[in-house]
């Protein structure tokens, strides 16, 4: 039919043509379909009507105008302009003006110029025992809390994973130490571990063995321990959530397919569900780690670093440094001492991704 009817439009009809005019055109090819001519006439009507459907659909594309084309070039500059002000002024020029700041004596009460100094104030934070010992308990702190917090997290992501009653409402529930502030959460335990009438000494009386109150923030190894479970406590829940995110991504079909071959309990975590997270896991060590690393709200109004200077991390070590003792100069050489370490945390978290993506490709 497609052919009959390019070929009536390439041949018109004889009634068509006026009297005095002969009839010098083709037979059309509905009557002549082996005609050579009618297949010319054909793929030449054809070529013509291709030509000009290209033609028109490329004249219905208007070039946009000059101010369209502006618009559209710098739109993507435009959306991404306020991040960029954002980590230039807030994050990158204090961190420069920090490292600077390493290198200079600066005296804030002074109008004296501020003198650089050079490697001193490195030299006399690697030759201080107390950096160091500030260091064994800010990797203390960190390597407990990545182990409490992150176990907490994962057995309660086990635990919401599995089908039961009330489920969203127990889920919900789980996320409020994590949407809790700091403060409010350091005076609840500050009654909590109150010496006086605290609710943990009245349990802990309960025990063969106890007859008066723990001093709970008063004793070193008692204080250091508290402040581990307090900054698990407040973090567990977004590490659980993001556990159970991941656990929800495994298919059950390799479940199914375990247990006919089977696997029991055990097998099945080992083999299907810690491969399954083991992406998760190690993107929520390095957080865990910087978090814990930069903890200063609950440390700092519970102790402040006491008692005798068990619980002092790096940042409350820095906050002294510089707001009690005014030695600024110092206080930004310990700066950027715990910027490398966070650094250096994060460079190995990026080459065990880029190990990871090499051995699945």
């Amino acid at each position: 039919m497609r052919l009959e009817r390019l070929c009536s439009l390439a041949s018109p009809s004889p009634s068509s043509l006026p009297d005095n005019q002969p009839n010098d055109y083709p037979i059309a090819c509905a009557d002549r379909p082996n005609s050579p001519l009618a297949s010319s006439q054909v793929n030449s009507t054809m070529s013509e009507r291709v030509d000009a459907d290209a033609l028109a659909d490329r004249s219905s594309r208007t070039v946009a105008p000059p101010r369209l084309f502006r618009r559209r070039f710098l739109l993507p500059f435009l959306l991404v302009l306020p991040i960029v002000l954002y980590e230039g002024l807030l994050i990158v020029y204090p961190i420069i003006q920090g490292i600077y700041g390493s290198f200079t004596r600066i005296e804030l009460a002074s109008s004296a110029a501020t003198i650089w100094v050079g490697w001193a104030n490195y030299e006399r934070m690697f030759s201080d025992p107390a950096f160091w010992k500030v260091i064994r308990t800010t990797l203390l702190f960190t390597a407990l809390v990545i182990v409490v917090a992150l176990t907490i997290g994962l057995l309660t992501a086990l635990l919401f994973n599995r089908p039961f009653r009330f489920r969203p409402v127990a889920r919900g529930m789980l996320m409020m130490p994590w949407a809790i502030p700091e403060v409010p959460v350091v005076m609840i335990f500050i009654w909590i571990l109150s010496p006086q009438f605290g609710v943990v000494n009245i349990l802990a009386r309960m025990l063969p063995g106890v007859t008066k109150n723990p001093q709970w923030l008063q004793v070193p190894e008692l204080a250091m321990g508290w402040m581990v479970l307090i900054s698990s406590w407040k973090a567990f829940p977004f590490y659980s959530l993001v556990i159970l995110a991941a656990l929800q991504a495994i298919p059950h079909e390799l479940y199914e397919s375990a247990r006919v071959d089977g696997a029991n309990r055990l097998q099945l975590f080992w083999n299907i569900t810690f491969p399954g997270i083991g992406s998760t896991l190690e993107l929520l060590v390095v957080l865990a780690a910087i978090f814990s690393f930069k903890q200063f709200t609950i440390i700092f109004l519970m102790t402040g670093g006491g008692p005798s200077g068990t619980t002092e991390t790096i940042v409350i070590r820095i906050f002294n440094t510089a707001f009690r003792f005014y030695d600024y100069s110092y206080a930004t050489a310990l700066g950027v001492a715990g910027f490398v370490v966070s650094l250096a945390v994060a460079l190995v978290f990026i080459l065990m991704q880029v190990r990871r993506t090499q051995e699945s490709a």
